[in-house]
């Protein structure tokens, strides 16, 4: 039985990948940040067979133990500071944890294994945010990084410390640069799920208005649940390479909303949408798209939920949260999406004035 290890299991892509991992018979292992996380039970809930280690990424102390205890065949490194947003608030803790915590995740393997890193697969989580003011579209594995955020910096420092890894001590190390991807799974704080949550919210009379940043900006969007198959793709290979994964289509901020709406039965909504300026990055990036060309032809990877898909599997989840659970969603457990549409009710007549903001920034 192969033994995984996967940090930053607590998050949309960790669950997704613990869940196809133990489907394959691995034996999963997932570092938390401490017994007291509240995200513990979702993580149980989703893998049952879960065994989770406590460690942490700013501490490379616990990173040994943590191998020690796993012994894994394979570790997924996918913890971070994942929010674009915010790494602009937190820019230290944002390259402390997304940048440093990759050095020291490699460092702790080679500490673990003895100084010759064998007998182990990495797979770094890189991101399309470190393309970033490039001049070059769509991006591939080839194209030069102009990072636009602390985060997108960081995670040009973890992507390139793999690779001096891969070179320096012969690692079998990888990065995987994923475009944007989401899922019913997705935290709130990111704009894919603040705009479906808001409209089941609207279409079900608890919310009128949403206020969201920039909307001058087109994005790569596809579905976590094929992302995490193209991780461990990478992780089966010969030969340790980065790819990049991704739908090869964009789709603007104003598709999003027109296909989230139109799935309730409200057809204009820009009554509902407000623009409001405090949600401005201070530096933002027009239009991402990848190339996965090296993927679909290496990995005999591909897409398999196209972009309204995925914003309708979305909107869905979210009315049947809300109908479930009439609190406040932030405390709620996201249930396990179905790649299926389902039917939605007819819902009831809009507003006629908005009379509640709900404040959503642009993290995409």
């Amino acid at each position: 039985m192969p033994r995984a290890l996967i940090t930053g299991i607590t998050g949309q892509d960790g669950l997704y990948l613990g869940e196809f991992l133990a489907a394959k018979g691995y034996e999963v292992f997932g570092m938390v940040r401490g017994q007291s996380n509240p995200k513990i039970p979702i993580v149980e809930g989703c893998i049952p067979s879960i065994q989770l280690l406590e460690g942490d990424l700013r501490d490379l102390s616990s990173l040994i133990g943590v191998l020690e205890m796993a012994q894994p065949d394979e570790i997924y490194n996918l913890g971070a500071i994942s929010f674009v947003g915010l790494s602009f608030k937190q820019p230290e803790l944002t390259g402390d944890i997304t940048g440093m915590g990759v050095l020291r995740m490699l460092e702790a393997i080679r500490i673990y294994k003895q100084g010759s890193m064998d007998g182990i697969r990495f797979y770094q989580a890189s991101s399309s945010e470190m393309f970033g003011a490039t001049h070059e579209s769509p991006q591939r594995e080839t194209t030069q990084f102009h990072p636009r955020s602390p985060y997108g910096a960081a995670k040009v420092f973890g992507h390139y410390v793999t690779q001096n890894y891969r070179e320096s001590y012969n690692a079998w190390a990888c990065s995987g640069i994923l475009f944007n991807h989401e899922s019913p799974r997705r935290g709130f704080e990111f704009l894919t799920r603040k705009v479906t949550r808001a409209v089941a919210r609207i279409a079900l009379g608890r919310q009128d208005v949403l206020a969201v940043g920039n909307m001058d900006v087109s994005r790569d969007w596809g579905f976590a649940g094929d992302y995490v198959e193209a991780m461990w793709l990478m992780l089966q290979q010969e030969e340790p390479e980065d790819y990049v994964i991704a739908t090869g289509k964009t789709h603007s901020v104003s598709d999003l909303l027109q296909i989230a709406f139109n799935h309730v039965g409200i057809d204009d909504w820009q009554p509902y949408v407000m623009q409001d300026e405090r949600f401005f990055r201070p530096a933002d990036v027009a239009v991402l798209v990848g190339d996965a060309t090296k993927a679909r032809a290496k990995l005999g990877w591909h897409p398999t939920v196209d972009f309204k898909q995925l914003i309708e599997m979305m909107v869905t989840a979210d009315l049947e949260n809300e109908r479930r659970n009439p609190g406040p969603a932030e405390s709620r457990h996201q249930p396990r999406p179905s790649h299926g549409l389902v039917a939605v009710p007819e819902q009831p007549a809009p507003p006629a004035l908005p009379r509640r903001v709900s404040s959503s920034g642009s993290g995409y």
